[in-house]
């Protein structure tokens, strides 16, 4: 069954058949959340947010219209809306380049040198995506992280896909501002090209 037929279900009165649609996309729901979540050190709340945002969309699922958007365009806009609840409730958190999250499972004299410098450049994107407006931040994170399509992220951002392309250009080139000194490789290999896809 498609998305679709499995909504009429649900709609019918099969409950159950939400089941499905949890198990198709709960695990790109639950990474988006965490990338979301986790330049703001907020990671932890993640599944959380994943059991919450299904809650509502299943709540919600009688005013889902598929004319307007598909279920998983919907969804996603759910969680975003969800995750960014949370972080105004948590919006004093500041997060440090020293805060970052990314800790060495060894002493670092103990690691070998590219494996340190390849965890403070992680530290160090991860700082600046933080610091990027939010929806810079959402486009960057459901482009490079979720890998999802211009016109999809366009549905769940609010936007033309032609603004979704001059957020993510204004997104990786805020984030090349601040780390660039610290990298010889582009942070975005694609960055360049952005705007003949």
């Amino acid at each position: 069954m498609n998305d679709s037929q499995i909504i009429r279900e649900i709609k019918d009165g099969n409950a159950e058949c939400f089941e499905e649609l949890i198990h198709r996309y709960e695990r790109k729901i639950l990474s988006f959340i965490y990338h979301m979540l986790k330049s703001s050190q907020l990671d932890h709340l993640a599944e959380d947010l994943c059991q919450e945002t299904f809650y509502k969309a299943f709540r919600s699922l009688k005013t889902f219209r598929e004319v307007e958007a598909s279920f998983s365009t919907w969804l996603y806009t759910i969680a975003r809306n969800t995750v960014l609840s949370e972080l105004r409730k948590h919006k004093s958190v500041q997060v440090s380049i020293d805060e970052s999250g990314v800790v060495p499972e060894a002493p670092a004299d103990r690691l070998p040198e590219s494996e340190t410098l390849r965890n403070e450049k992680v530290a160090l994107v991860r700082h600046a995506i933080n610091n990027l407006p939010e929806k810079q931040r959402s486009a960057l994170i459901l482009r490079e992280y979720d890998q999802l399509e211009y016109v999809e992220i366009a549905n769940i951002l609010g936007q033309t896909v032609s603004s979704v392309k001059s957020l993510l250009f204004r997104a990786r080139n805020n984030v090349k501002t601040q780390v660039e000194p610290y990298f010889l490789e582009p942070v975005f290999a694609d960055s360049e090209r952005v705007n003949r896809s």
